[in-house]
């Protein structure tokens, strides 16, 4: 079996193609002021009490606000810059890796030695060969955390507890998110350094570099500064770890326990952009740094992780679109976050007590909110700038390409790999043809059009491409071609005909349809499919359908159902807006309600969950059109798509489609001002301007707003459609076309009703009784 290692990063350079950034690291102080307004409205929604945010550079310090209360309890508190916060998990990072790689420095330990080497009893229970490498990257094999339903208290009661675990899957094989990990590290440095790791940590790290107020259990004088987390037992925990591992430990724990501000964790990221040194001290070694931040997985596994760090890209617009390197980062459970990018030397600190008081906070849509303001800041970047800015990552994928691809045993199973399982039994004797495109490929990465052609007892003989062709990189009609790879005729099914002609089907026993869909009412993919069965039913031949997830979770049903005279072939069935079916399930439901009778065999996944995203399924991500680059793109589609029809541009021929919408009539920060005025649960807007380079307005400025994804969970995307177009009606009732959106919306009424001014709240709820039709419908041809 052909397998490229790491196959997949080089998709990413595939599809990587935005312009170099404009003198990266340079950002308008304006172009953050959103921050402040999104972090008040988390605020007001009661996701946190207050926050600290601190954009900089090596040079400067960018953005430094506070925002909120630092306390609701017992008594109000303001929030100030100089609040000290639990950082949870941000422990890992900033005090045990840089003390580990210390010592690594110094030569008092390597990090392919067992831990065993220093802590003999940890070796029982099968862990004799858990390397200080594999706890760094969690690739220990070792749970998430201790067992806190036993009474146990003390740091030695910990340690007894450690050395009795065993390993859940064998050290090296899998990726698993563990404490433990870094409660080992931390007694790792007790042993080598003959110092306790606060003690270690203050004298050889934060003492140096002048982080002042940077520590383990902070002396009760300090109370005062520090914001307090969650009431837990009937005790306000206050100056104390908020982890419960930590705090039955003492408060002192290589995975959590450290206090900080965003001040001394400024000085710490300057450190490290710095190559390891700051204030003339230097604390790591240059070479140090480069290896922390890259990956150190063991060799061909998916789920890359640096040293201690999460591996990231860099900020930049177009983020989701280039390699998931080059910047890194950190998370904490208290609602902290550490963002450090060397390509654009800028790092990001937000800080929040969101398990203040009663531990129901969340600080995600936050966190993801103001990474893409400071992203959208910096511009796009490209795969190029990453590689040229870290050789180090440049290196790591020369060095990736000789080890095959380990998938995680989690990934979903696709139609087209049980079939490949399978030895493609189904298609044996049959001549095949082929419905696919760029998406149709098995878990390596091998196109379906290879593997069929080289089944043993098939014979490929035709090959069929959708709209956007073969490759799915083209806009406008597709010619018919031929397949460089097997030489077999591509005959585009959208082009002179959309439909399999009958010459096109003859001598052919069975059509097979593998393409990813995008999970929306409005996507031609899906009556592609619908029309090859037709004409798989009138020739009488079989119809196989090899499934694959919908993108944006399969359990939901959202918007307004189209009406049953206006199907097309841009939406071949009345659908609501997100259906919340497969592609298989959608060929089931159009073969019985739509009365084609087609031969029809669905080809199940293996191990899909309805609620799973795409991100979920451990498959990697293919644009499947040219406009839906990314994840986030194709979860703001539904919306945005919406209003498409009408005289605005929705960024295609930018590097973020249907993350912007704007027209040169269009005030932007009106535009935005008004839409964050509606409260649209999952989406924050900031004012945007930008020149799409062809599609509508081309070549012309255009002012409007970018979509920040702040919760996609909470995200109604249809509504969010109705929302823009309700808005725009008012703000613009002469320049917006608004019946335009007709052939979206799905029915006159809905686009009636926005004319006439009514609520998009209103509006909304009057479709519901058509989604509880078509989900009652829809239930009848589920697979998972």
């Amino acid at each position: 079996m052909k397998i490229a290692a790491l196959i997949w990063l080089e998709i990413f350079l595939l599809w990587g193609t935005a312009a170099f950034a404009q003198n990266p690291g340079q950002i308008d102080a304006t172009a953050l002021d959103p921050i402040g307004a999104l972090t008040q409205r988390e605020i007001q929604l009661g996701r946190i009490p207050g926050a600290v945010v601190l954009v900089g550079n090596p040079e400067e310090i960018l953005y430094r606000k506070a925002f909120g209360l630092s306390a609701l309890k017992p008594e109000p508190r303001p929030m100030t810059v100089d609040t000290r916060f639990d950082l949870a998990s941000l422990t890992k990072v900033v005090a045990t890796t840089t003390a580990i790689l210390q010592l690594m420095d110094q030569q008092k330990l390597r990090l392919d030695d067992p831990v065993a080497k220093y802590w003999p009893e940890f070796g029982e229970n099968h862990k004799e060969s858990i390397t200080i490498r594999q706890l760094l990257t969690h690739y220990s094999g070792l749970r998430a955390d201790l067992d806190l339903t036993r009474a146990w208290w003390g740091y030695p009661a910990a340690l007894s507890l450690i050395a009795a675990e065993k390993p859940l899957v064998p050290p090296g094989s899998q990726y698993l998110y563990s404490d433990i990990n870094f409660e080992i590290l931390g007694e790792l440095i007790r042993r080598i350094s003959g110092m306790p790791l606060d003690v270690y940590c203050t004298r050889y790290i934060f003492q140096p570099l002048g982080m002042k107020n940077t520590g383990f259990t902070p002396p009760l004088t300090s109370r005062p500064n520090i914001a307090p987390t969650e009431y837990l037992n009937g005790r306000l925990h206050w100056g104390e770890v908020h982890d419960p591992t930590a705090y039955r430990m003492g408060g002192v724990s290589g995975h959590a326990g450290l206090f900080s501000t965003a001040d001394d964790l400024a000085i710490f990221a300057r450190m490290l952009l710095n190559g390891g040194s700051a204030k003339g001290v230097r604390i790591l070694n240059r070479r140090t740094v480069t290896q922390m931040t890259t990956p150190q997985s063991p060799p061909g596994m998916t789920e890359l992780r640096g040293l201690g760090w999460a591996l990231a890209a860099p900020f930049a617009t177009n983020r989701e679109q280039l390699l998931p390197l080059g910047a890194y980062g950190h998370l904490g459970y208290t609602g902290t976050l550490l963002r450090i990018d060397p390509v654009t030397h800028t790092f990001l600190i937000v800080l929040s007590n969101r398990v203040h008081p009663h531990g129901k906070g969340n600080a995600n849509p936050l966190r993801r909110g103001i990474l893409a303001i400071v992203s959208a800041a910096l511009g796009p970047q490209t795969n190029e700038q990453i590689l040229a800015a870290r050789p180090g990552v440049a290196a790591y994928r020369q060095r990736a390409a000789a080890y095959p691809v380990i998938h995680p045993a989690t990934q979903v199973v696709t139609g087209l790999d049980v079939l490949e399982t399978e030895n493609f039994a189904p298609l044996k004797g049959l001549r095949v043809g082929l419905i696919t495109n760029q998406t149709g490929v098995d878990a390596d990465g091998n196109r379906g059009v290879d593997l069929l052609f080289h089944a043993p007892g098939v014979s490929l003989t035709k090959i069929f491409s959708p709209e956007h062709g073969l490759q799915g990189n083209r806009d406008g009609k597709i010619p018919s071609e031929r397949d460089a790879g097997t030489g077999l005729p591509v005959y585009s099914l959208y082009g002179e005909t959309r439909k399999p002609t009958e010459g096109m089907l003859r001598d052919i026993d069975a059509l097979v349809f593998d393409i990813q869909d995008a999970g929306v009412r409005f996507y031609t993919y899906a009556t592609t499919m619908a029309y090859a069965m037709e004409a798989a039913a009138r020739r009488d031949i079989d119809f196989y359908v090899l499934d694959r997830p919908d993108p944006i979770a399969a359990n939901i049903v959202q918007g307004p159902m189209l009406e049953a005279t206006m199907t097309s072939f841009t939406s071949y069935f009345p659908l609501p807006v997100r259906h919340g079916m497969t592609i298989g399930e959608l060929a089931r439901l159009f073969n019985q309600e739509g009365h084609i009778g087609a031969r029809l065999h669905v080809i199940e996944m293996r191990g899909y969950r309805r609620r799973d995203w795409y991100d979920e399924t451990g498959i990697p991500w293919i644009p499947p059109s040219p406009n839906l680059r990314t994840l986030t793109e194709a979860t703001l589609y539904p919306g945005v798509a919406l209003v498409e029809g009408a005289n605005v541009s929705v960024g295609r021929g930018t590097d973020t489609p249907f993350e912007l919408l704007g027209a040169p009539w269009i005030n932007g920060q009106k535009l935005a001002d008004a839409l964050n005025r509606r409260e649209i649960a999952g989406v924050f807007f900031i004012p945007a301007n930008f020149t799409p380079d062809d599609s509508r307005y081309a070549r012309q400025p255009c002012h409007g707003v970018r979509f920040l994804l702040t919760d996609r969970r909470e995200l109604d995307s249809p509504f969010l459609g109705i929302e823009l177009a309700s808005t725009l009606h008012q703000l613009y009732p002469e320049q917006f076309h608004t019946k335009e959106i007709l052939s979206m919306v799905g029915s006159p009424s809905w686009v009636q009703a926005i004319t006439d001014g009514k609520d998009p709240r209103s509006i909304a709820s009057q479709w519901l009784g058509g989604l509880r039709e078509f989900s009652a419908l829809r239930k009848r041809f589920l697979l998972y």
